[in-house]
C-alpha cells in the first residue's frame, strides 16, 4: 500500500475529487496548508511598495491506495491538478505498512 500526498491549488480540488471518484478512490483528507516552491512566493504592489508572499494558501490530497493503484490515482490528481503555471503543487508517494479501520478492525487492503 502507498500513501499519495497531493498538494495542490486549492481551485483545481474539486477537479481532482471528481477525478479520483471517476477511478472509485473515494476515501481521501484535504487540509488546508501554506507553503513555497522554487518560485518563493509572488512579490506583489500594495500603495506603500512592492512586498513579497513567501508562503502561499495551497491543499493537501492525502489517500492510501493498493500498490497497484498508484499509477491510475497520481495520473488523475496531476491531470486535473495542472494549470500549466509555476506553483500547481507537488505529489509525494510514501509506503504504508499498515491500515486498520477503526470502526470494524479490518486491516490492510480490506481497510482502505
Amino acid at each position: 500500500m502507498k500513501k499519495i500526498e497531493a498538494i495542490i491549488r486549492e481551485e483545481r480540488l474539486e477537479a481532482v475529487k471528481k477525478a479520483l471518484e471517476e477511478n472509485s478512490y473515494f476515501g481521501m483528507t484535504v487540509s488546508e496548508v501554506s507553503g513555497r516552491g522554487r518560485q518563493k512566493g509572488v512579490p506583489l504592489q500594495w500603495r506603500v511598495g512592492e512586498y513579497r508572499v513567501d508562503l502561499l494558501p495551497k491543499l493537501k490530497v492525502e489517500l492510501v491506495v493498493l500498490d497497484e493503484d498508484v499509477p491510475t490515482a497520481i495520473n488523475a490528481i496531476a491531470r486535473h491538478a495542472r494549470t500549466g503555471e509555476i506553483g500547481d503543487g507537488k505529489i509525494f508517494v510514501l509506503p504504508v505498512e499498515s491500515v486498520v479501520r477503526v470502526r470494524t478492525g479490518e486491516r490492510d487492503g480490506n481497510a482502505i
